[in-house]
């Protein structure tokens, strides 16, 4: 006489495990390889700055551009060419001629369009001037 066979419910997981643990060494072994960039954000409440700039450039909610020189004196009304050139007098005046042009400070109103930032940041790098800072209010 023939025994039945019966059929067997089970799942052969051997095959699941094996694929399982050789992804596991392959991301293993490439994690190490993959370099992300660094980013170094100001915190919230942080003092972003530790002195007065030299050359504070001031972006206003209507574009009208004015610059503040570090004696306190303000040059309102400039284009950006004309605020440019005031930016690379002053910087003269006051760097070490051996020195890269000094550092200046873009504080724009928060209504500003970041187009208008990125284009005085451009201008600026463009002019030579190498060190340019954004100012931010710290919060209470």
């Amino acid at each position: 006489m023939r025994s039945k066979r019966r059929l067997v419910n089970q799942i052969n997981v051997v095959p699941f495990i094996d694929v399982m643990l050789v992804l596991l060494i392959v991301f293993m072994v490439a994690a190490p390889l993959i370099h992300t960039g660094e980013i170094k954000l100001p915190s919230v409440g942080q003092n972003l700055a530790a002195a007065a700039p030299a050359i504070e450039v001031q972006i206003r909610a209507d574009q009208s551009i004015s610059v503040k020189d570090g004696s306190g004196k303000v040059h309102t009304g400039l284009k950006r060419e004309q605020a440019i050139a005031k930016i690379k007098v002053l910087a003269a005046a006051a760097q070490d001629p051996n020195k890269p042009v000094g550092a200046v400070s873009i504080a724009a109103d928060k209504n500003v369009k970041y187009e208008a930032v990125v284009g005085m940041l451009g201008a600026l790098k463009q002019a030579g001037i190498e060190r340019v800072g954004l100012l931010a209010e710290t919060s209470q």
